[in-house]
């Protein structure tokens, strides 16, 4: 045999479930209306017992409120792109004219004694051989390649004699030394 089956029961009007439905869709919708206006909260700049700066989203204490930031924001310095009016810079100047004439060949500065030259050898570093003989007279390559080549044509303390020195990454691989006349 089978159980009985319960009769129905008739339900107030206030536990029917649609009127549980449009309940819990307006608190919803409180609940969506108010939660943008929690995100927007203010922040508060305050000082501390020590006083340091310290940041907060609640009100500060009496006589240690620095600054209000949602009222009161911060300065933002801009540093405009373009120059002012009436300023010179790199921006603004035009470039020299270039000449077509040949480059007056200016005297080397010897910073070093041309009779050293035959002292270099290989090993030697860039710097070693400016501080030792001074800068050369022509110079190819360097620059961040591979090899560079410099030469020394020759001088009163050097005189009859070419010199040409090759430079791999900076250090000395090779010098010559040929007399002219």
């Amino acid at each position: 045999m089978h159980p009985p089956v319960p009769a129905r029961i008739a339900m107030p009007a206030a536990a029917r479930p649609t009127v549980r439905l449009d309940l819990f869709a307006a608190a919803l919708a409180a609940a969506l209306t108010v939660a943008p206006q929690r995100a927007a909260a203010q922040i508060y700049k305050c000082a501390d017992d020590r006083q340091q700066a310290v940041y907060q989203d609640a009100p500060c204490p009496p006589g240690r409120e620095l600054a209000n930031l949602s009222t009161q924001p911060s300065p933002v310095s801009v540093i405009p792109l373009r120059p002012q009016p009436g300023t010179v810079s790199r921006a603004t100047t035009a470039p020299a004219p270039k000449s077509r004439a040949a480059p007056a060949r200016k005297e080397a500065s010897v910073a070093g004694d041309p009779a050293e030259r035959r002292h270099l050898h290989p090993g030697m570093h860039e710097g070693e051989v400016l501080a030792r003989v001074g800068a050369p007279d022509m110079k190819s390559g360097g620059g961040g390649r591979k090899v560079a080549r410099w030469s020394y044509l020759p001088s009163a303390r050097d005189p009859q004699t070419l010199t040409t020195v090759v430079f791999e990454y900076g250090k000395v691989v090779e010098v010559e030394r040929k007399v002219v006349r």
